[in-house]
């Protein structure tokens, strides 16, 4: 994927997700890896038009994000639509997709 736009961001070792999920073996949780494409895809100024409906497709989970690990979040918009890939450590850790039309 060719990025439109990148956006590194830290997982800091306190963040709150990792209290429970999971004791000894802490990962960040999927909704969370989430939120933070949604929060770099607002920083991006996609979608354009507020008040659109979102919708999540094809995505994967492919490698851990522990705490204090660094994200690179890879922004590939086009109309309506934006691909993503979440990188940490070299790997691949989630990738898909983001529609959003009028709500």
């Amino acid at each position: 994927m060719s990025p439109t736009c990148s956006v590194v961001r830290r997982i800091e070792a306190d963040h709150p997700s990792f209290a429970g999920h999971f004791p000894g073996q802490p990962v960040l949780p999927g909704v969370v890896l989430l939120a933070e494409v949604m929060e770099a895809l607002r920083g991006a100024g996609l979608p354009d038009r507020p008040g659109e409906r979102f919708d999540m497709r094809a995505v994967k989970f492919l490698w851990p994000v522990r705490p204090g690990d660094d994200i690179r979040i890879d922004l590939q918009g086009e109309a309506g639509r934006a691909r993503f890939e979440v990188h940490c450590g070299g790997k691949v850790a989630a990738s898909g997709q983001v529609v959003w039309s009028a709500a």
